[in-house]
């Protein structure tokens, strides 16, 4: 995937963290080499994290947040540093500027002991090295684990090694996870049904409908896409067998009736939650659909913001589904983008979307919040096929 068409959910997530001034923006714009982060000697001029998609060589596609000062002061500095450490856990490599001509600090070594405890890769930068005299800054590396490189962004210096450095700290199997693409071979022929309705965004798939398809592609075989109203003459009329029938959850239930048995069926939402690695979790979830009882309190969350439509599936149809499935007086609350509760005591089950938009990383520490919290957590797809009576046909295509 080139820069312009790969999803920042599929980049690799660079978190950049420091106190105020250490040189944060300074080191985006550097590596880059261009102007992505406004810089200034005021204190704590980033205020908020701050992403930016960006193509950097030898990683590829990327996503740098800057973040606010570690060191900063008052109650918004307070909470701009919860922000800071919340970035963590979205963070694939953590980049830790420190000023070389001062040395770490306490705020530098509190965060670096939460980067190893979340075991992240991470790359400390002794930035300011020109204000060094004779260029030897005071810092002590001997108390460093983790790779450490002294550089200026102001000059340039080492910066081309600092970009060789964050490369190195990429997994050697970080590109080989596939949505659907292990699953198939060459010239196989997938359906994937896709259907246009209200909540349909104009003149467009939605993204995992979009990258589904892309997988399908680099693995050689051929994505067939229709409407579910199609579905069944397109069976009757292609000739073939198809390896695969990938469908909307919400269309789930049609899809199977129209679906012969032997012809292997799931769904975009149970493959994002495979490619995500949190399936098994999932389904566990789903199955806890059939103990809710009257008063329970299920938060319904998606990790993008959209346009909520009259048949929005967050708001208006799982709730529906849900209480027609288990015919209990259940209540729901809803969180949407980066909101996610800390508290997730007050609830007895959580039904996430598939999760498109949020990297592997940000998806396993939700669900992993879940489970610390002892709440099930399911996604839309697992329940929906769970609450149909199909999941266990979903399932047995990625078996």
């Amino acid at each position: 995937m080139s820069l312009n068409n790969t999803p920042s959910a599929n980049r690799t997530h660079i978190g950049i963290f420091g106190r105020r001034n250490a040189g944060k923006s300074s080191i985006i714009n550097a590596i880059t080499g261009q102007n992505h982060a406004i810089v200034s000697d005021v204190l704590g001029t980033t205020t908020d994290p701050v992403p930016k998609a960006m193509e950097l060589l030898p990683l590829g596609p990327v996503v740098m947040i800057d973040t606010p000062g570690l060191d900063d002061e008052g109650k918004l500095g307070t909470l701009r540093i919860q922000k800071a450490y919340q970035i963590l856990n979205k963070t694939d490599i953590a980049l830790l500027v420190i000023d070389a001509s001062v040395g770490a600090t306490k705020e530098d070594f509190a965060i670096l002991n939460k980067i190893h405890e979340k075991k992240i890769p991470c790359v400390i930068v002794g930035n300011k090295i020109d204000l060094c005299p004779s260029q030897k800054s005071p810092v002590d590396t001997s108390v460093f684990s983790d790779p450490y490189i002294e550089v200026s962004s102001k000059e340039g210096q080492n910066i081309h090694e600092l970009k060789e450095l964050l490369a190195a700290q990429l997994p050697d199997d970080a590109d080989s996870k596939k949505i659907v693409g292990d699953l198939l071979a060459p010239m196989d022929l997938v359906i994937l049904v896709v259907p246009i309705d209200s909540a349909a965004p104009k003149g467009r798939l939605i993204l995992p409908q979009q990258q589904t398809i892309r997988d399908v592609l680099d693995v050689g075989a051929t994505a067939l896409v229709v409407r579910e109203t199609e579905l069944k003459d397109t069976l009757t009329s292609i000739g073939r067998k198809p390896r695969l029938v990938i469908t909307d959850s919400q269309a789930f239930k049609q899809v199977s009736k129209d679906t012969p048995l032997d012809v292997p069926l799931t769904s975009f939402s149970i493959l994002f939650a495979r490619y995500k690695g949190n399936l098994d979790s999932l389904v566990r979830g789903a199955h806890m659909l059939d103990s809710l009882k009257d008063g329970d309190h299920i938060l319904i969350s998606e990790g993008c913001t959209h346009h909520r439509q009259c048949e929005d599936i967050g708001t208006v149809k799982m709730p529906k589904w849900i209480r027609a499935h288990t015919g209990k007086n259940l209540t729901f609350s809803f969180t949407s983008g980066g909101e996610f509760p800390l508290d997730l005591s007050p609830y007895q089950l959580i039904v996430h979307c598939g999760g498109c938009v949020l990297n592997e990383k940000e998806m396993k520490y939700r669900i992993r919040c879940a489970e610390d919290a002892k709440v099930p957590m399911t996604n839309y797809g697992t329940a929906i096929a769970h609450m149909n009576g199909i999941l266990e046909r979903a399932l047995k295509p990625l078996s």
